[in-house]
């Protein structure tokens, strides 16, 4: 007979002192960071960020939501009802039978691990990670026999084998933190979702908006790791390389070199002082691995990331929507960038020669703002004037100066006039927002375009802007607030299908209309939140949308988002290639858009394809039909 109580016990709190040392060694690595608000309530939170948002997002695959609430459900309270009985030492029978029924959870969850495992789909990590589920299963088998079986029943060599597979599962869960191995993300993550550097994410705001910087206090982005704040170096520290954010990745798609799971791992690569070489999941596609490396204080950029790997980026937040850790990888990207473009003055393509007439002209081709609005000519549309009142302001964007968007625009105008809204144009007064330059880390230009356009904006008397832009709807309802200005700013389709369920417009359905599928703009869908209005507008037309496997808030990018087309980042294929692709894959003979750079991006595809058509365009030529 073997009593193991008490090896239970000197192990428990053997563990909880290696933990405690190892998060203690891991802090001072993300303390490196520059400060950050931090909000101690956020502890607090976890349960519910952790068990509700965070498993939101587990959810989306069946298969690993089952095993994570198995697996870590079990842990998690296992090591609970250990604390209770073994740390505290209650050696309660009844808390005992708690604990095998927890580990027995566990188990079961460790053997889905290690069947995901035996057949691993591209995106997973290997290495340190393939050891888990025996690590894992070790730690809930000992606990079994050793908790389960009653002390008479446990001979010396038992009770050796159920301790020394305890110890074995305990030292993985234990010195993960301190080591950074793979189970490093377990507390980190909790963590993560405590002091998380978005926590508005939680109150089910959609934040997208990037930060300001300061510019007169000579904030200029990241150029080395602890130029990021402490709560992003632990964020990174979160990632559980599933690598959902690679599978999503337009980018990676296109074999441009940009992993965004290489990229986080990149980063706690630097902010630790070490290199890529230990990394063992897909690499930045053309780029080798083992040949990059950083430390804290170093300059990120080319030693522990290439410049191509940030301008690749679409800023599309497909990585950001799918991580199950809630990561912000485009706040990282954009940070880097920024430092790049205003400290180096290091940007590809013709991003140089876009930003230069944006500073120029306050357009991003160099056009005469006077003749933004050259379009309307023969349509007799109002000019905003001060003084002079209108419900909706129509704020155009860039896409005024391409041909092809302006049937779109003038589809609107004729939309906005059936409805008898009283609305109007900026006229000459509009000039770009600055979305394009913010992305390509010109944030100088950015808040010098915004502060005009604040003060433009300001002299005239207005109840909303409309805008069949996703990308000027960002940046006026979402980041300029940060300059004081306010706004309530809607997108067209927004607009028609308002007018359209208050009976504005004639209810006539579309004709003849071949199979259509609805491509979402990522400013519109995962920025904005915004899916269900473009649909709506389609279904009040009659239309049966067919839809493509990636839609909604999961959409894949057109790739025309990010300054991606002035950087212009070689790959294997074209991003908007493969989208549409989705839409032949549907059967689709149109491909309904609602945006100016989805419109460019999807039109812009070689050889046979859908007919690509703005909504706006659709409802026009309803309102023509016959009745």
């Amino acid at each position: 007979m073997v009593a193991v109580a008490p090896a239970i016990t000197v192990l428990f709190w053997l563990a909880v002192v290696t933990l405690a040392i190892g998060l203690m060694r891991r802090a001072m690595l993300w303390r490196v960071g520059q400060a950050a608000p931090v909000e101690w309530s956020g502890l607090l939170a976890v349960p519910k960020r952790y068990f509700v948002d965070l498993h939101h997002v587990v959810a989306r695959d069946p298969y690993i939501a089952r095993t994570h609430v198995a697996t870590a459900g079990g842990a998690i309270l296992a090591l609970t009802l250990v604390a209770l009985n073994y740390g505290l030492g209650f050696y309660s029978r009844l808390l005992d039978w708690g604990i095998v029924l927890a580990a027995a959870v566990m188990l079961a969850g460790v053997y889905f691990v290690w069947q995901r495992r035996r057949h691993p789909p591209a995106r997973l990590s290997r290495g340190a990670w393939e050891r888990l589920p025996f690590t894992l299963a070790a730690f809930a088998f000992g606990l079994l026999v050793a908790v389960a079986l009653p002390p008479q029943m446990l001979s010396a060599a038992i009770a050796a084998v159920a301790l020394f597979l305890l110890l074995v599962g305990s030292a993985e869960l234990a010195l993960g933190i301190g080591a950074g191995a793979p189970m490093k993300h377990a507390v980190a993550g909790l963590l993560h979702l405590a002091f998380h550097p978005r926590p508005e994410r939680f109150a089910g705001v959609r934040s997208t908006a990037l930060k300001a910087l300061d510019l007169d206090r000579n904030e200029f982005g990241i150029n080395a790791p602890n130029d990021f704040r402490w709560n992003q170096l632990l964020s990174f520290d979160a990632c559980v390389q599933c690598g959902k954010c690679e599978q999503s990745c337009p980018a990676f798609a296109a074999g441009q070199p940009l992993n965004p799971k290489k990229l986080i791992q990149d980063l706690v690569a630097g902010f630790s002082g070490s290199n890529d070489a230990g990394y063992a999941g897909s690499p930045y596609p053309g780029i080798a691995i083992g040949s990059h490396g950083g430390a804290p204080s170093e300059a990120i950029v080319p030693k522990l990331i290439e410049p191509q790997t940030l301008w690749s980026c679409t800023t599309c937040r497909a990585c950001v929507e799918e991580c199950p850790m809630l990561i912000e990888h485009v706040d990282a990207i954009v940070g880097m960038r920024r430092s790049l473009n205003l400290a180096r003055g290091e940007v590809p393509g013709t991003a140089p020669d876009v930003l230069a007439n944006l500073r120029e002209t306050d357009t991003q081709g160099g056009y005469a703002t006077a003749s933004r609005y050259n379009w309307a000519i023969d349509l007799d549309v109002p000019t905003a004037e001060p003084g002079k009142p209108v419900d909706l302001l129509l704020f155009a964007g860039e896409g005024a100066f391409d041909m092809r968007y302006q049937r779109t625009l003038r589809s609107l105008v004729k939309i906005l006039k059936a409805a008898n809204v009283d609305f109007a144009v900026l006229g000459e007064r509009e000039r770009d927002t600055g979305d394009t330059a913010r992305r390509l880390g010109d944030e100088a230009s950015f808040q010098a375009l915004a502060k005009r356009n604040i003060a433009m904006l300001a002299t005239l008397d207005f109840d909303r802007i409309v805008t069949s832009d996703p990308h000027v709807l960002h940046s006026l309802r979402n980041e300029y607030p940060a300059f004081g200005g306010r706004y309530a700013v809607v997108h067209h389709t927004a607009v028609i299908d308002e007018l359209m369920a208050r009976g504005k417009l004639p209810s006539r359905k579309l004709q003849d209309v071949g199979a259509l599928t609805y491509h979402d703009p990522c400013y519109l869908g995962r920025y904005n939140g915004e899916i269900e209005a473009p649909r709506s507008v389609l279904r009040r037309l009659g239309v049966t949308v067919l839809e493509m496997e990636r839609s909604g808030l999961r959409a894949r990018c057109c790739g025309g988002g990010g300054g991606a087309p002035l950087t212009d980042i070689p790959g294997e294929r074209r991003i908007p290639d493969m989208r549409m692709g989705d839409a032949h894959a549907v059967g689709a003979e149109i491909v309904a858009v609602a945006c100016p750079q989805c419109t460019a991006m999807l039109e812009g595809v070689a050889g046979a394809r859908a007919e690509v058509l703005d909504i706006a365009e659709l409802v026009a030529a309803s309102l023509e039909a016959p009745s």
